[in-house]
């Protein structure tokens, strides 16, 4: 079965919208953003928007995700390999993203932000479980990938709360001998 294209006019106006979001971002606070704002921005009529964004939260949550799967390294995550590589690949972008985000996304969005990042790596490390198991106990790895996701996102928290004068590098470096031990 194949998967229907896209039509390029469908992608072209979500990107304009999602671009436009992002440099209203740059200018204003999260809340004070209207949809006015947006359509005005993006050059669309309001019924434009709705077609493809439910709301802005549902706007900032698809802007976030997509930023935060850029930051990522395709070709590391390409390899399906859950490794010293790969957790510090995954921790320097988690990070990253974190840093770029401080300066727009106040306070009030920490639990959005969260919740991408963790939601994002859950399914990272599911399909890496999955390619290192022949016959998984697909319960136990979507557990495991919980477990692995909240756990870099908790990392990250404590690194941007209490260490940031190291790099992200170093940091998650530091704790990769203490996983192999575990494992």
């Amino acid at each position: 079965m194949t998967q229907a294209k896209t039509d390029p006019r469908v992608l072209r106006t979500r990107k304009s919208i999602m671009d436009a979001f992002i440099e209203l971002s740059t200018k204003k606070e999260f809340k004070d953003i209207t949809i006015k704002d947006i359509t005005t921005e993006a050059m669309i009529n309001r019924a434009t928007f709705y077609a493809h964004f439910e709301d802005i939260y549902d706007l900032l949550e698809k802007v976030l995700s997509e930023i935060f799967l850029i930051n990522l390294d395709e070709t590391i995550l390409a390899k399906n390999e859950l490794n010293e590589e790969t957790a510090v690949s995954i921790f320097k972008a988690i990070t990253n993203f974190q840093r770029s985000l401080s300066s727009r996304c106040h306070r009030g969005y920490e639990e959005t932000i969260a919740r991408i990042i963790k939601d994002q790596l859950e399914v990272i490390f599911y399909k890496m479980l999955l390619a290192k198991h022949d016959k998984p106990d697909t319960e136990a790895l979507k557990i495991a990938a919980v477990m692995l996701s909240w756990g870099m996102y908790g990392a990250s928290v404590e690194w941007r709360r209490s260490s940031m004068t190291t790099s992200p590098e170093e940091f998650i470096k530091k704790v990769i001998p203490l996983y192999k031990e575990i494992k």
